[in-house]
């Protein structure tokens, strides 16, 4: 039986997760400030000392595991040709290998999408288009801009497989530091990018961390396997499907609120509930996240606050809400503290999981045809979710929790998320770091992760 120490490296703060598998429960947690632009270790050893104090022992861990969500995390920019189709592809693609998309390019790079692309501070582009046998002109174009641009940082080609030879011709020529995985749509409408994904962990294992200063937290036990995101799907993916005798929860959703993003996670097909809806458009991945690089209730909150009308009559005469939204925008580190500090965050963190629900489920709209009225579906059918949990700081530390959740159910129009579900949460912010656990160690993270998530009725 072993004893493991689970690492997420936030861009704010480190956490800490110490597990025992013969008790098949966590021993303690424990968080400091991260330390990423000095020397990431001083971060860990703070919070490990305060892991030590609170467990009144030191533990001597037979493993240590860590993802990292650390400098904005995993950046990425995408260029394909059709935005419904290849672009949106390649999107989900990042998504799914836990990275964060800054940048879409549709159709022809144009000069000022390459200068974009060389002065951005990203770490990955991936570059698609065409199905196998299709569009050759737009993406050769794509191609050899890319190529003379010299990018700094690594490419992924997963676009149509008849310009393999001129992505190796011209990428060699500049001496690219590229990759080539399977074309994530080869057929119309089909996705296929788990070898895409696969590549992106890669580049962030073997080179994303080091240049983000978390190598050096590296060595003989000491490991880091994801980036965070990823790691909250594989919990997510393992607390909906079980292990083993184990069972799961079924179809669930995750909302992840935090300061810079809101992420939402959805693992079920969502197909059409009834026979005379016809599904359109891109088919939807088992286990889907979508991030919301605009909803946050700090690095985030000035678009956040596009979103809202701070002179709305639903908030409290007592508070000036603007101010109080400003004083986040301009403070990414300041700490709610009190009643009234927790109701502007309640407002945030509601109008947060609103907008990300509705931009991560389906629609489904009517149109009269030649036999009468057609109904069509785009995106997943969530409406029968029974199980909605919430993560993260902007709601774990939230005492309006079940409130601001329950915006999951706030119907608009013709859109298909859950319409009754029962909420949890993740009330020692652990499944970031049971997923890692489950690389290990599946059926302990996932008893853990049953024990651990409370039913917010009874919380």
């Amino acid at each position: 039986m072993k004893k493991y120490l689970l690492v997420d490296f936030g861009s704010t703060f480190t956490k800490l997760t110490a597990v025992d598998t013969k008790k098949q429960d966590i021993i303690g947690t424990s968080f400091s400030l991260s330390t990423v632009k000095t020397n990431i270790l001083i971060g860990y050893q703070k919070a490990l000392d305060e892991l030590y104090k609170k467990i009144n022992e030191k533990i001597i861990f037979d493993e240590v595991l860590a993802c990292s969500s650390a400098s904005g995390g995993l950046k990425m920019a995408v260029s394909g040709l059709v935005p419904s189709l290849t672009v949106e592809g390649a999107k989900r693609a990042c998504m799914g290998a836990g990275a964060k998309v800054d940048y879409l390019f549709s159709y022809r790079l144009t000069s000022q999408d390459i200068t974009t692309l060389k002065e951005s501070e990203i770490d990955i582009l991936l570059l698609v288009g065409g199905i196998d046998g299709g569009n050759e002109t737009i993406v050769s174009h794509n191609i050899i801009e890319v190529a003379k641009a010299k990018l700094p940082y690594p490419v992924i080609y997963a676009g149509n497989n008849k310009l393999i030879d001129t992505v190796k011709y011209w990428f060699d020529k500049y001496e690219l530091n590229y990759f080539i995985a399977p074309n994530i749509m080869s057929t119309i409408n089909v996705l296929r990018f788990e070898e895409t994904r696969k590549i992106i962990r890669e580049i962030f294992l073997t080179k994303i961390i080091e240049a983000k200063g978390i190598k050096q937290f590296e060595n003989e036990n000491r490991t880091v396997l994801y980036p965070t995101p990823e790691s909250l799907l594989k919990a997510s993916l393992l607390l909906a499907d079980g292990y083993q005798q184990e069972t799961g929860l079924g179809d669930l959703m995750v909302i992840d609120v935090g300061g810079a993003t809101t992420d939402v996670y959805s693992m079920g097909f969502g197909y059409p509930k009834k026979t005379d809806v016809i599904l359109k458009g891109l088919e939807e991945t088992y286990d889907k996240r979508t991030v919301e690089g605009d909803l946050g209730l700090r690095v985030s909150a000035a678009s956040l606050r596009d979103y809202l009308n701070c002179d709305s009559y639903f908030y409290r005469e007592d508070i000036n809400f603007k101010k109080e939204v400003e004083k986040r925008i301009f403070d990414h580190n300041y700490i709610s503290s009190n009643e009234n500090d927790y109701y502007v965050d309640k407002i945030m963190a509601s109008k947060c999981v609103e907008i990300a629900t509705q931009r991560h489920v389906g629609t489904i709209n009517s149109y009269f045809g030649g036999e009468g009225l057609i109904y069509f579906q785009e995106g997943k059918d969530l409406t029968d979710i029974e199980t909605v949990i919430g993560t993260g700081g902007g709601l774990i530390y939230q005492p309006f929790r079940k409130e601001v959740l329950k915006n999951v159910e706030k119907n608009q129009d013709n859109d298909l998320r859950p319409k009754s579900p029962k909420y949890y949460i993740d009330d020692d912010y652990i499944m970031q770091t049971m997923g890692l656990l489950s690389e290990k160690e599946p059926l302990v993270a996932l008893k853990i992760l049953k024990k651990r998530i409370v039913k917010l009725d009874e919380s």
